[in-house]
């Protein structure tokens, strides 16, 4: 994990590189282009996800450099796993870095924060809380719509009442802001049980979502006109396992998305929950508020939450039609995807999971996932 740019075994002219980092566990990578050209990569690292010693971190390579920079810590609260972080670049040219923290293995605990940069990213402004509603988890960038409009996907994570969070009632929503940032609302996705990590993109009627799907079935779509009102999530045609997605508009037309090219089948192994390996430090204490809790005289989910099956292969392909159909499907990184425990410190998770994508000005395209939770994998395909 030394930083530095190789030729990948794929050829084609691809390079790759393992980011440097001082952590057991590496996890949930998102890529950002800063506003002076240097591609940004954060993450999470620690001992293991839910622990409270997981952490943000932040590497970036710097235009025309064959190396990746050290990592850098953004975030250390002791007493919260903080998780799944995201830049964003406002038009002002400010750079807001966010990221959720929960209390251990809750996440209907956590709460969002904030970092903002006034100098292209280069350094960042004092923690602030961005979002205090209990519940509330981001995995997906802000977008500017043409009016100026923000649209920020959020889902909640909830609990039915007594219950661990298991992922069984997550829903998503959008929060809006028509102050660049300044305060927000909330529109909910109608029929979204189950659809999370909500990805927005740009379409030629608006605007779409890809989803996420806690039952491990298919990436779910929905479109929008205006990105408030929208479609109830619907599967579409490429798999999805209960693992991050990230599509993004291309700049010469049509999307493309990274993902795992696999659902759960009947005979797929199944874990409890994401969080079954750890013990809840909160239910030792009694220091954890409840979080968000489905109504008492809701009934018992129809389907539950799909948590184990493998995340691999790490997946690019390309669609022309609004997510419709997809096509030039490229597996970046291959392997048994072995995930029924998140354990980095013995290796024995082997997922290639949470991919993140975004385009250059040249057309370049820059991938960043989690390779066996031990390190955050970049690769950079030439354009065309």
């Amino acid at each position: 994990m030394d930083g530095l740019l190789r030729p990948s075994p794929l050829g084609r002219g691809l390079e790759e590189a393992f980011l440097p980092s001082p952590c057991i566990q590496n996890h949930a990578a998102n890529l950002h282009v800063l506003p002076g050209g240097a591609l940004a990569c954060v993450w999470f690292g620690g001992s293991q996800e839910g622990a409270s010693d997981i952490s943000i971190w932040m590497a970036r390579l710097e235009p025309g450099a064959a190396e990746w920079s050290p990592a850098e810590r953004m975030s250390d609260d002791p007493a919260r796993s903080e998780q799944n972080p995201v830049l964003f670049t406002a038009p002002t040219g400010d750079v807001w870095l966010f990221w959720t923290a929960q209390r251990f293995g809750n996440q209907d605990t956590a709460i969002v924060r904030r970092r903002i940069s006034t100098d292209g990213g280069m350094s960042f402004g004092p923690i602030e809380v961005f979002i205090d509603t209990s519940g509330t988890f981001v995995r997906q960038p802000i977008v500017v719509t043409p009016a100026g409009r923000w649209l920020l996907p959020v889902f909640a994570c909830v609990a039915r009442p007594g219950e661990k969070w298991t992922g069984d009632h997550d829903t998503s929503a959008v929060l809006f802001s028509d102050d660049e940032g300044l305060s927000w609302r909330r529109t909910e996705v109608p029929h979204s049980t189950g659809c999370v990590h909500m990805n927005i993109a740009p379409d030629a009627d608006g605007f779409l979502a890809v989803y996420r799907s806690r039952f491990a079935d298919a990436v779910h779509v929905s479109r929008s006109a205006d990105g408030l009102a929208w479609s109830a999530p619907e599967p579409g045609s490429l798999p999805n396992n209960n693992s991050s997605i990230q599509l993004i508009a291309r700049r010469g037309g049509g999307h493309a998305i990274v993902y795992n090219h696999v659902a759960a089948g009947d005979g797929t192994a199944r874990r409890l929950n994401l969080y079954d390996e750890i013990e809840d430090e909160d239910d030792i204490e009694g220091a954890a508020a409840p979080g968000p809790a489905a109504p008492a005289a809701a009934p018992p989910p129809a389907r539950t939450a799909f948590w184990g099956t493998p995340r691999a292969p790490l997946s690019l392909a390309f669609t022309a039609d609004g997510a419709r159909s997809f096509a030039g499907r490229l597996d970046l990184d291959g392997g048994d995807g072995y995930c029924l425990t998140n354990n980095s410190k013995e290796g024995l998770n082997r997922e290639l999971s949470y991919p993140s994508i975004t385009e250059g000005a040249d057309g370049t395209l820059h991938v960043a996932y989690t390779y066996h939770r031990r390190a955050i994998k970049y690769v950079r395909l030439p354009p065309g």
